[in-house]
C-alpha cells in the first residue's frame, strides 16, 4: 500500500460492495464513494487501520485493518443499537468486586 490515501480509497471501496451487496433490495438505495466518510484512521509501521461510517440510515459503522506483513484487509461490521447519554454526576468510579456481597444468596 502506497499511502493513507490509497488505504482510505481501498476501505470505502470495499464499504461500498458490502454495503450495495447486502442491503435489502427494498430498500431501493445505494451508495457511493461521496456516501463513505473517515471517521478515525492511522497509519503504525506497515499496518493500518480506519473507522469509517456512511450516510445510510441503518447505524452501521465499519472498522478496516490492513495487514501489512500479509497483505491482507480485514472488514469488520458493526450496528449501532443505542447512544446513551451519561452525566458525570451519575458515574459509577467504584470497582464492584461481588454483585452479590452483602446480600443473601439464593
Amino acid at each position: 500500500m502506497k499511502d493513507s490515501y490509497e488505504f482510505e480509497v481501498i476501505c470505502k471501496n470495499a464499504i461500498i460492495n458490502y454495503y450495495n451487496n447486502s442491503a435489502e433490495i427494498t430498500d431501493n438505495f445505494k451508495i457511493g464513494i461521496k456516501d463513505v466518510y473517515v471517521v478515525w484512521m492511522c497509519k503504525t509501521l506497515q499496518n493500518s487501520k480506519a473507522l469509517l461510517s456512511t450516510n445510510a440510515n441503518d447505524g452501521m459503522y465499519y472498522e478496516l485493518t490492513y495487514n501489512g506483513d500479509k497483505k491482507e484487509l480485514y472488514m469488520d461490521a458493526y450496528k449501532k443499537w443505542q447512544n446513551i447519554k451519561l452525566e458525570e454526576k451519575n458515574f459509577d468510579n467504584v470497582v464492584h468486586i461481588n454483585e452479590l456481597e452483602g446480600k443473601d444468596k439464593e
